[in-house]
């Protein structure tokens, strides 16, 4: 099964004027514009900080991937939006969920090199690598435009990006407070976030996971890396809680199968209803717009008083 045309999905999302700063619907935006990186290229980072925002409190910390679609779609190149400003704000005046703050990673044109688990990745034979890079790096929109380098952008959000925001702004800086989520190949980042730095992350959000790295399904050994590699890393369920979900049209009407085997894996290490949720979404498509409508759903679920 292939979906050549859908890779704007995952990564025109970059195509944003820096000059332009997200106007939340609640909260604040603070804007770190080419944040420096001794690991991957310089990008922007987008700080929310809730209504009445208070340095002598102490926050939760969310990081999410794509971070130029979370808060305002006048400046997205599709017009859509995660929503994150309106769903996290009136969780936290209803006191719903625990005081938090999000961090909204840009991504870059490397999107897709840098999302790609990268331990999954090279487990493959040489061969099998090569064959994968070399047919989705031609074309009008190559998916990789340089080889999987998700190790370093993972090096780049846990040693540089998270003591930089524990330093500017009153976070709690434990695991138990600390979450990732995205959605698509961020996603996938976002599983590979809790698996490589479990004493980093105690929750992840990985919302329509794109389990198949590429837009083949067919004869397509990716997935089966991935599973592979769950089963040798995923974190205890003592002290982590995984949330998946996806929905069953467009690109994510591929997905069920391969979420169906990753619960089989999860279940098997341990995970139950109180630190992993599954659920699918019947009709929703792989869109901001859909995702901001569940948005509710994982926010709950990890930072739930």
């Amino acid at each position: 099964m292939k979906h050549p045309t859908l890779a704007l999905l995952l990564f025109a999302s970059s195509s944003i004027s820096l000059a332009q700063i997200p106007h939340p619907s609640s909260g604040t935006i603070k804007r770190f514009e080419n944040f420096p990186s001794r690991f991957v290229a310089a990008r922007t980072i987008d700080v929310w900080l809730p209504d009445r925002y208070d340095p002598k409190q102490r926050y939760a910390v969310v990081y999410m991937h794509d971070g130029q679609s979370l808060f305002d779609s006048t400046i997205v190149w599709n017009k859509q939006e995660w929503g994150v400003d309106e769903v996290l704000g009136k969780l936290m005046a209803a006191h719903k969920i625990r005081n938090c703050i999000v961090v909204g990673v840009w991504n870059t044109p490397l999107r897709h090199s840098e999302y790609f688990p990268q331990k999954p990745f090279e487990s493959l034979t040489k061969s099998r690598q090569d064959s994968i890079f070399d047919v989705n790096s031609k074309g009008t929109h190559p998916l990789f435009k340089e080889r999987v380098q998700s190790d370093a952008y993972l090096k780049f959000l846990v040693k540089e990006l998270k003591p930089f925001i524990d330093s500017c702004f009153s976070t709690r800086k434990d695991r138990s407070n600390t979450f990732v989520a995205g959605s698509s190949m961020g996603g996938l980042i976002s599983m590979y976030a809790i698996c490589e730095y479990p004493e980093v992350f105690g929750g992840a959000a990985c919302l329509s996971t794109h389990w198949p790295g590429v837009f083949t399904t067919e004869g397509n050994p990716i997935p089966a890396a991935f599973m592979r590699y769950l089963g040798e890393h995923l974190p205890s369920p003592k002290n982590h809680k995984l949330y998946f979900d996806y929905g069953t049209k467009t690109l994510d009407a591929s997905y069920k199968p391969f979420q169906q085997q990753a619960d089989f894996i999860i279940k098997a290490k341990g995970y139950t209803s109180k630190n992993w949720m599954t659920q699918e979404f019947p009709g929703a498509d792989h869109t901001e717009r859909s995702w901001n409508k569940r948005l509710e759903i994982p926010m709950m679920f990890l930072l739930k008083r």
